[in-house]
């Protein structure tokens, strides 16, 4: 609790203490326009999760497979539309829809003429080989290859004989006349109702059966059977034309001969109307009733220990649908309230663990607003893909816990996942064994992710979550069932096994594959592209090496033991090796103002300068470093440490002199402000910084020994560790008094190992 503050007015009057109501609180903080931002990020994000998890609803627990011990009962009243039922009499009923055609009988009724006239051709012939040979062919008179039936026309007799007999009723006018006169009575039929020659392209395999409804010129319809329009069907045993041939004598006489002529001289008379059929039947489809069953409460929807199918599955969703459908309005608000007050306590128990143990992160509206829209689309991803047939809600989750494990670290991923996986098991409806096999798997997906020195690591790290994941789901089910020898029996369950750990196995190669991204877009650098940019080829370095070669060797040797010393605490070794070798490339534009750079002989450029303007330039290299950092496009990790290997210390040397001159001219006493011969800042936010910025220090000053013996390396580190912690470079870095003690000890020893004694031996004399 805040204490009260006590204020006098200019009379000195005691006033009494200020009472912080909870009004009085809110408006301090919506004074605070960060904090606000930072609370109004958290509620969008909270809001953003109530929707994706549609709070308003009940969770729909169940899965492809699944066996339920008590079975399953409605738990209302409904009535569901009988899909397979319905398209059923749907597809029955269009079996009554008739096929279409156009009649027009114009050629037909020019049949009779054209036999007529064909009869003239074979009465002008004195023999079969004078005749035609389309003529031979159509009236079936060779013995091989007749349009009619063989054995028919056989029974008739030769080819000759047949011949002589169609030239005795063509050579006889009245029997022309008669046969003209029947074979325009027989037709008739055709006439009137069409005939079908051959059966139009997609309509082969039409049963004789089908309707049809034929259409006139004249906007008559008429309905028949498919076999009563084919030709075929019509002059075949059993149709139509086939009982009349008694009934004409003269064409009967010659019944087998004509029937072949017919049969390639009768003309279609039908044209089929697929537009009008395709409409008819799209009616028929969708004026069908929809057949429905109706369930009561009650009512056994999946039996005890029945395996869930898809039709058990569709009819739950029906019953779900239902059940939502009856839920009081107030139900609905107090779910949703619930859920919200649920997210907003773990949003808190998240927030605390930042706040005191990840600030950069709180601090930064940027990085907030990416954490939290990751945690808000594995969210919404979980929830869409939970549902059968993927059953992949483990891809998000364990994408982003893994992301959130190199940028941040693995506590911030497990505090993460707990939640992720908790939200997420509470919207689909899992049970606890969910829980604990997905938190599992992504346990074992963190554990390893400390360090990633190569992409194949990820691919590792999502085969053994993936083991996990088998092992974790198949035991708990072995657990709690009644019979294990059932259980090993029991294929959906090793499937589903087999499919999550698979998940988590493509989860890996996901996350390796989308690296690059990942860095860029959280602003972290992973120990691959760490040693990418430490490659001593790298343009920067390159230049660097051109323009300042002394600032170059300090940055090399400050590298070696600064990684050293940094592995000493447990921090990233690598990253401050990489950090090191950029940390001073803003000495580069002006090399010969920094001592390391300056040769024997060669006096110093601040000598005829101020020792402001002196102090303006060195520390001018801080932002030089970053501008040119950021010109080549170096990480934000790599550009803290440019940023923060100073900190806020004091450019002591040219304060003195400062000081020195100002003392010496008694207008100008006490003129010299400490602040502006600081570094701007900030200080190291983190060990990695920190002990960068000792390891810088404890370099550049270990050149101006004359002797370095490892007395004097040793006292000169510790002063200057004592400095820097006294100066408070050291409060924002999170690091301890045993880490920094560690840190001293490991640079004393590079140190000394590296202006260790050497053997003189004795000079060798002339010859």
């Amino acid at each position: 609790m805040a204490q009260p503050s006590y204020r006098r007015s200019r009379h000195r009057t005691l006033q009494l203490p200020t009472v912080q109501t909870p009004l009085r609180t809110a408006l301090s903080v919506l004074r605070d326009r960060h904090l606000s931002l930072q609370i109004l990020l958290c509620l969008m994000a909270v809001a953003a999760m109530v929707i994706s998890i549609q709070a308003w609803s009940l969770p729909f627990p169940y899965h492809l497979g699944e066996r339920i011990p008590t079975g399953i009962d409605s738990r209302v009243d409904f009535t569901r539309v009988d899909k397979v039922a319905t398209e059923r009499n749907r597809e029955l009923s269009l079996a009554y829809v008739p096929y279409f055609f156009k009649h027009d009988a114009t050629n037909l009724k020019k049949l009779p003429t054209d036999l007529r006239s064909a009869l003239r051709l074979v009465a002008s012939a004195k023999s079969l080989s004078e005749l035609a040979p389309s003529l031979v062919t159509s009236f079936g008179l060779s013995d091989q290859g007749v349009a009619g039936d063989t054995k028919d026309l056989q029974k008739m007799g030769t080819a000759e004989e047949r011949f002589e007999k169609l030239r005795s009723v063509a050579s006889d006018d009245q029997k022309l006349n008669d046969l003209e006169r029947e074979l325009t009575s027989f037709i008739q039929p055709m006439v009137q109702n069409g005939v079908l020659v051959e059966r139009p392209p997609g309509l082969e395999d039409v049963k004789l059966e089908a309707p049809v409804q034929i259409r006139s010129a004249d906007s008559r319809d008429k309905t028949a059977m498919f076999s009563e329009i084919i030709f075929r069907s019509l002059l075949g045993p059993g149709g139509v034309l086939e009982p009349s041939w008694p009934t004409y004598p003269t064409m009967n006489s010659i019944r087998g001969m004509l029937e072949s002529w017919l049969l390639v001289h009768t003309p279609g008379t039908l044209t089929y109307d697929d537009p009008a059929t395709q409409e008819a039947r799209r009616k028929a489809r969708d004026d069908k009733r929809e057949v429905t069953s109706k369930y009561s409460k009650g009512d056994t929807l999946v039996g005890p220990n029945q395996p869930i199918t898809a039709d058990h599955l569709a009819l739950l969703r029906e019953e779900h649908a239902a059940v939502e459908r009856n839920r009081p309005t107030e139900q609905w608000s107090i779910r949703i309230g619930t859920a919200t007050l649920m997210i907003v306590l773990l949003v808190v128990l998240n927030g605390y663990y930042l706040v005191r143990n990840q600030p950069m992160l709180v601090r930064s509206p940027g990085r907030l607003s990416i954490y939290l829209a990751a945690i808000v689309v594995a969210v919404l991803l979980a929830r869409l893909l939970a549902p059968d047939p993927w059953r992949a809600e483990i891809i998000p989750i364990m994408a982003t816990v893994m992301v959130f494990a190199i940028a941040y670290n693995q506590i911030v991923a497990l505090l993460t996942a707990f939640s992720l996986i908790l939200i997420t098991v509470m919207s689909t409806g899992g049970e606890l064994e969910d829980f604990v096999v997905m938190m599992t798997a992504t346990a074992a997906a963190v554990a390893p992710l400390m360090r990633i020195s190569s992409r194949s690591k990820l691919i590792k790290v999502g085969l053994w979550s993936g083991l996990a994941y088998f092992f974790m789901n198949y035991g708990t089910h072995l657990v709690e069932a009644e019979s294990v020898r059932e259980t090993f029996k029991d294929w959906g369950l090793f499937s589903e096994s087999i499919r999550g750990a698979g998940w988590c196995v493509a989860t890996g190669f996901l996350v390796a594959g989308s690296l690059p991204f990942v860095e860029s877009t959280f602003g972290v650098v992973t120990n691959i592209s760490l040693l990418e940019m430490g490659d001593v080829s790298h343009p920067l370095l390159q230049e660097l090496v051109r323009r300042a070669p002394g600032t170059y060797n300090h940055s090399i040797t400050m590298a070696t033991i600064a990684e050293t010393a940094a592995e000493a605490i447990g921090a990233n070794g690598l990253l401050v090796r990489v950090g090191a070798y950029f940390h001073d490339i803003g000495k580069m534009l002006k090399p010969h103002y920094f001592i390391e750079n300056i040769t024997e002989g060669n006096p110093s450029r601040h000598k005829d300068l101020a020792p402001a303007m002196s102090t303006l330039i060195i520390i001018g290299h801080v932002k030089d470093g970053i501008d040119l950092a950021q010109q080549y496009g170096l990480p934000d990790p790599l550009i803290d440490f440019i940023e923060q290997h100073h900190g806020t210390t004091l450019v002591e040397y040219f304060y003195h002199a400062a000081s020195k001159q100002a003392d010496q001219n008694p207008d100008h006493k006490g003129e010299v402000m400490e602040s502006s011969f600081r570094y701007p800042g900030p200080k190291p936010q983190s060990k990695e910084a920190g002990v960068m910025m000792l390891a810088d220090a404890v370099e550049s000053a270990s050149r101006t020994l004359s002797e370095p013996t490892p007395k004097r390396i040793e006292r000169l580190v510790h002063d200057i560790m004592m400095k820097r912690l006294l100066d408070g470079q050291f409060e924002e870095s999170t690091l301890t008094m045993t880490e920094l003690h560690e840190v001293e000890q490991s640079l004393v020893k590079s140190l000394i190992g590296i202006y260790h004694g050497r053997i003189k031996y004795p000079e060798q004399r002339s010859a």
